[in-house]
């Protein structure tokens, strides 16, 4: 695992934490009794968890636990201690902060064409002020990424930038964390902060490499400072 903690305006910080497949599989229909206690070795307290189906729908999250099970790709919050989460195997986990407030995005490219983190953006602001900074954590990397011409040409289109790249074979290959990063700067979030991490490395899960069923968590929740 690996935790970092970020500002979050005068009294307030986030916590945020990234898994790896050591730490166990956090996908939502692990064994409930595996899947809690996983949890609990993360962060304590009830999770708002998602049922992400590549779309851009924000959850507003007002209690602990609260929204759990919402088909959604990102969750929003102002509470003290409510643990944010998304679950990951190649698309992009995202924690989002600002004064007193945090969000969650789990982004697809699909996701990115269809907004998903305009919308999280936005919803966060309507908690708190303007994010201050985002964190981008594991993702597949464009060297294991081959990608289609048309559908490069979506996310550019959706992204405002150029986020092509080639993969070890050179192959067309798309830069997710590249067009992320894109995608945040123009939804205003000036400071990102690429963890680096890939997940074609065998640290982590992937989907796309090696056909991994299991999924890595980022989850975050905002505390007092």
């Amino acid at each position: 695992m690996r935790f970092r903690r970020l500002p979050a305006g005068a009294g307030t910080a986030v916590e945020l934490c990234v898994t790896d497949r050591h730490d166990g599989d956090f996908r939502v229909d692990a064994p409930a009794a595996e899947l809690a206690e996983r949890r609990r070795n993360v962060f304590d307290g009830a999770w708002t968890w998602l049922r992400q189906v590549h779309g851009s729908d924000v959850a507003l999250v007002d209690s602990p636990g609260g929204r759990a099970g919402t088909d959604a790709d990102a969750a929003v919050t102002g509470l003290l201690g409510a643990v944010l989460c998304v679950q990951t195997a190649d698309c992009v986990p995202i924690v989002v902060v600002g004064e007193h407030a945090v969000g969650v995005i789990h982004a697809g490219w699909r996701g990115l064409v269809t907004g998903v983190v305009d919308r999280s953006v936005e919803a966060l602001r309507t908690i708190g002020s303007n994010p201050l900074q985002a964190v981008i954590g594991p993702c597949i990397r464009p060297g294991h990424y081959e990608f289609g011409a048309d559908e490069l040409a979506q996310v550019e289109a959706a992204v405002g930038g150029v986020c092509r790249s080639e993969t070890v074979t050179g192959t067309l290959a798309l830069d997710m964390a590249a067009a992320t990063t894109l995608a945040l700067r123009r939804a205003g979030v000036d400071i990102v902060d690429d963890l680096g991490f890939d997940t074609a490395d065998e640290r982590f899960f992937s989907h796309r490499v090696r056909a991994d069923g299991g999924r890595q968590v980022t989850a975050a929740r905002l505390v007092t400072a």
